[in-house]
C-alpha cells in the first residue's frame, strides 16, 4: 500500500448549514483546511495516509475528534493557542461565510514539535505533501524550505501545493512536485495572464527555481503541466459543477497517490486531473470515489502545448 504524509500544520473546524427544499436546516462538522482535504482524498484512492497537525484549544479538541474518525493516522502536536474554524451558511445554494478564524500564529515550540513529528513521519512515508494554512501569517514561510530540503536530501518525494511567499521557500528547498493554479501565479507576478504561453514560461522558470515537475490548475480550462521538461496541455472532459472548491487539492492527492504507489509523472498528472474533475461534482471536499477517478483518468488526454 502506498503511504503518504501531510503537513496540514494549521487544520480548521468547518462548520456548514444546509438545508434541502422542503425540509429541515442541517449542520455539518467536519475537520477541513487544504491539508485535510488531500489527506482525505489520498486515503480514498487507497493510500495509507498520516496528518501531522498542531491544534489547540477548545475548537482543537473537537477538530481533533472528528479527524480521528476519518481513514487516517493522525499525528497531532498540541499547541498552546486556538486552533482556526469557519462557519459556512449553503441554504440558499450559495456558500455564505457566517464568520472565520484562520488560527493563530504557530509559536516557536509548537513549530518544532510539529517539525519533528512531520520529520520522522515524512522519512517512513513514500510521498510528503507539503500544504499551506488557511492564511499566510499563521506558518512561517521558512518551514517549507526546511521541510522539503531535509526529507528530499534523505531521498525522499516531496509534493508542495503552496503559492506567495510559501512557494518561493519550498522551491529554495527543492520540491519532487509542484501543484499550483493559474490564480495564484498571477496574483503572486509568476504568469502575466492565463494563456499557453504565459503559463508555460512560468511553469519553465518553477522549475529553475527548484521544482522537479510542475502541474498548473486553470479552472475551467486545460491545465498545464511541465513533465521531464515536455510542456503539456491537460484536457478533461467537463462535468457539471455542484462545488468547484477543493478541485485544487483533490488534484494534488491524486499525483501523490500515484507517485507513491510507484506510478509514472503521466499516470500521476491524469490521475490527478480526474480526482479534481470528480471533486466539483460532489459537496464534500476531497471527496470521490476511486472507481469512478480511474474511469474519468482513462478520459485525459495529455498533448504537447503548440505556443510553447
Amino acid at each position: 500500500m502506498p503511504t503518504v504524509t501531510v503537513f496540514a500544520p494549521v487544520p480548521q473546524l468547518t462548520v456548514t448549514i444546509e438545508q434541502q427544499p422542503g425540509s429541515r436546516p442541517e449542520l455539518h462538522v467536519h475537520p477541513g483546511g487544504q491539508g485535510v482535504w488531500q489527506a482525505r482524498m489520498c486515503a480514498g484512492l487507497g493510500a495509507s495516509v498520516t496528518l501531522c497537525a498542531a491544534v489547540g484549544g477548545e475548537i482543537g479538541a473537537v477538530a481533533t475528534a472528528v479527524l480521528q474518525s476519518e481513514n487516517l493516522t493522525v499525528r497531532t502536536v498540541q499547541r498552546h493557542n486556538g486552533t482556526g474554524w469557519y462557519v459556512h451558511d449553503r441554504r440558499d445554494g450559495t456558500r455564505d461565510t457566517v464568520a472565520e478564524f484562520a488560527g493563530d500564529p504557530l509559536e516557536r515550540h509548537d513549530l518544532d514539535e510539529l517539525y519533528s513529528a512531520t520529520l520522522a513521519e515524512g522519512l517512513r512515508a513514500d510521498v510528503s505533501i507539503l500544504s499551506g494554512p488557511a492564511a499566510p501569517e499563521v506558518v512561517p514561510a521558512e518551514v517549507y524550505r526546511r521541510l522539503a530540503a531535509d526529507l528530499g536530501a534523505h531521498g525522499r518525494t516531496v509534493i508542495a501545493d503552496l503559492s506567495g511567499d510559501h512557494l518561493t521557500s519550498v522551491l529554495d528547498g527543492g520540491v519532487a512536485f509542484l501543484k499550483v493554479s493559474h490564480e495564484e501565479l498571477i496574483e503572486d507576478g509568476r504568469a502575466a495572464d492565463d494563456s499557453d504561453k504565459a503559463l508555460v514560461a512560468a511553469a519553465r522558470e518553477l522549475r529553475a527555481e527548484g521544482a522537479g515537475s510542475v502541474l498548473i490548475s486553470r479552472a475551467d480550462r486545460a491545465g498545464i503541466a511541465l513533465l521531464d521538461g515536455e510542456a503539456l496541455l491537460v484536457e478533461l472532459p467537463a462535468l457539471q459543477v455542484v462545488d468547484h472548491r477543493g478541485a485544487g487539492d483533490s488534484m494534488t492527492a491524486g499525483v501523490a497517490t500515484v507517485l507513491a504507489g510507484g506510478g509514472d509523472l503521466r499516470e500521476a498528472v491524469r490521475t490527478g486531473a480526474a480526482a479534481g474533475a470528480l471533486n466539483v461534482t460532489r459537496h464534500g471536499l476531497g471527496t470521490g470515489r476511486h472507481e469512478a477517478i480511474v474511469e474519468l483518468a482513462r478520459r485525459v488526454r495529455l498533448t504537447p502545448v503548440n505556443s510553447a
